[in-house]
């Protein structure tokens, strides 16, 4: 599932951008000030943003750039402002496309689905799933935008849930894939440990949890909501 913010203070275009881009693949959340967009990213997860430049509480291009601090998101800039200063400014700041109004949403689904593409070919290590952001290449991981430690176990096992998410990983392979320093002899319990640990740093109620479930008799699944 990808996740799109549409910046826009037109709320028509906003509605119809998003109509034109929602698919079971892509959900789409739209804010209509900077105020706003900011407070979504604070908490939610983005692979791509869409983003006006003129809007009611400032500039679009001050986004752009808080946003180049943040790995994993594309950012395709929409605005009338279609001089060769304004798209070069755009690009300059870290934009990854620019398009001007007036525009064919036919066009902005094929920009779309070009970043989406890129997106999904460079971020292979980066999973975005809900309120969570796991960065594998970069050891950084995060729920509602709070930074989570984990260790490189807890990060071997989380990254095998989540590369699986909905199929159910047998407590056998996870203890060959994890524990791979050829020992003869791996404690079972060291697998229900690290699911604990796990847990008890990502879930909300780490007795009874959404997301590592434990398939009974068989080992643990990352569930698909």
């Amino acid at each position: 599932m990808h996740e799109i913010l549409v910046v826009e203070d037109d709320i028509a275009l906003s509605h119809g951008i998003a109509m034109a881009l929602r698919s079971e693949q892509i959900h789409i959340a739209q804010c209509h000030t900077l105020l706003a967009a900011k407070n979504h990213l604070a908490v939610n997860p983005v692979g791509l943003a869409i983003l006006d430049i003129n809007l009611p509480d400032g500039s679009g291009i001050d986004l752009l750039r808080e946003l180049r601090g943040r790995q994993g998101i594309s950012v395709i800039l929409l605005t009338a402002n279609d001089t060769e200063t304004d798209i070069v400014t755009g690009l300059d700041s870290g934009a990854d496309d620019y398009i001007t109004k007036p525009f064919s949403l036919a066009v902005l689904r094929a920009r779309v689905n070009a970043q989406l593409r890129k997106l999904e070919s460079s971020t292979s290590s980066l999973f975005l799933l809900d309120s969570y952001r796991f960065d594998f290449d970069t050891m950084q991981f995060s729920k509602n935008a709070a930074p989570i430690e984990l260790s490189k176990t807890e990060q071997k096992l989380l990254r095998l849930l989540v590369e699986n998410k909905g199929i159910t990983l047998e407590r056998s392979k996870l203890i060959d894939r994890i524990w791979t320093d050829g020992a003869e002899y791996v404690d079972e319990n060291a697998l229900s440990v690290t699911i604990k640990r796990l847990r008890d740093k990502l879930e909300d109620n780490p007795s009874h949890p959404e997301y590592i479930k434990t398939v009974y008799g068989i080992g643990y699944t990352w569930a698909v909501k």
